[in-house]
């Protein structure tokens, strides 16, 4: 994509799944990249043969020193940072069995680590010729989901700040976006029990209109095309990669009819994904 090849970016969450798949689409791209993880092992694993063009960073993002390192890693390394992609996040949810710790956790892994990476990042976004940065968010930051209070939150949050940042930054030239994917397959998934496959093509036929997981590739080209110059005059927005799944109703794919329930006919059902 036009606008990538050449430039820095700082991805966090590099060493597993989404964040991965974001290191490896950037440096294919010919941008410079710092993957930024607390898992040192994977992560260096994931930047192994990507090229001189691509580095790790063991970065804890509740640590303001960790972060502060990663930024002037980065900008020694490759002259500068362009792209700042906010990828890294926790799941871990009790509900309304979560203490104090569990959601300062949360919110400090989620959002206020990358309120503080923008923060020390900034100096060098503001010299870039094309700066961007790229939040995520999540459908669960617009509905009640049982038993989930932390995760939603923190996504909710991050959205907020999504727009707060695109207002303030703007005069700076940055554009701060979002995307919010839909249930991605990841690659541990291609080696598990078929009945933990059968369960998440179940939830994908029943949670997205495309009927099926996204893949990593989809999502990462979202991001890239948020990051080009072909986004120019896009800010303080959120690109949904997700199957249709946010713009779905609590039918979900199922066809319920109230012509059809006053004949007693059985609803139709949403047919079944094999693979």
């Amino acid at each position: 994509m036009k606008g990538i090849k050449g430039r820095t970016v700082i991805v966090t969450g590099g060493a597993n799944g989404l964040g991965a798949g974001l290191v490896s689409a950037f440096a294919a791209a010919g941008a410079n990249v710092v993957s930024a993880d607390i898992d040192e092992a994977r992560g260096a694993a994931v930047v192994a043969g990507l090229g001189d063009n691509t580095a790790f960073h063991r970065t804890d993002l509740q640590s303001d020193v960790d972060i502060e390192r990663l930024v002037g890693f980065t900008a020694e390394r490759f002259g500068g940072i362009d792209f700042l992609v906010c990828a890294a996040c926790t799941y871990a949810d009790a509900g309304g069995e979560a203490d104090r710790a569990a959601w300062r956790t949360a919110f400090d892994i989620n959002l206020f680590g990358h309120i503080v990476l923008m923060r020390m990042a900034l100096p060098h976004l503001r010299k870039s010729e094309w700066p961007s940065i790229v939040n995520f968010s999540s459908e669960a930051a617009h509905v009640g989901l049982s038993a989930r209070w932390v995760y939603p939150a923190t996504k909710a949050a991050i959205e907020q700040v999504t727009r707060s940042q695109a207002m303030d930054l703007a005069k700076d030239g940055i554009r701060v976006n979002s995307v919010m994917p839909g249930w991605t397959a990841k690659p541990w998934q291609e080696t598990a029990p078929q009945e933990v496959k059968d369960q998440y093509a179940y939830w994908a036929n029943r949670l997205h209109m495309l009927g099926r997981l996204g893949r990593i590739d989809e999502v990462a080209d979202a991001v890239l095309f948020l990051c080009s110059e072909h986004a120019g005059f896009m800010t303080g927005s959120c690109l949904h990669v997700d199957g249709g799944h946010s713009a779905m109703g609590p039918q979900g794919r199922d066809v319920v009819l109230p012509t059809t329930l006053r004949k007693g006919t059985k609803a139709a059902q949403p047919s079944k994904v094999t693979s």
